[in-house]
C-alpha cells in the first residue's frame, strides 16, 4: 500500500450526476432520443435563397433603441 492510497477519498458524484447515470439506467434509450432531437433542430439543412430573401429584409436597427422617431 502506497502513501496515496491511504489518504485517497472516494470519487466525488454530485447528485445531479447520480439523477442522470440513474436516468440513462431506467430508459437505455434516451441518449437515441437526445440525438434525434438534436437532428431535427440543428441538423437542419439551410436553403440559402430564402436566407438571402430573410437577411435583405432587415431593418437597421438605431443606435438608440429605446429612442422613438416621433
Amino acid at each position: 500500500m502506497s502513501l496515496i492510497d491511504i489518504f485517497r477519498r472516494p470519487d466525488y458524484r454530485s447528485d445531479a450526476t447520480q439523477f442522470i447515470d440513474q436516468l440513462k439506467v431506467e430508459r437505455p434509450h434516451l441518449d437515441a432520443e437526445q440525438l434525434e432531437g438534436r437532428a431535427l433542430l440543428w441538423n437542419a439543412s439551410v436553403d440559402r435563397h430564402v436566407l438571402k430573401e430573410f437577411n435583405t429584409g432587415r431593418v437597421a436597427q438605431q443606435p438608440y433603441v429605446y429612442q422613438t422617431k416621433g
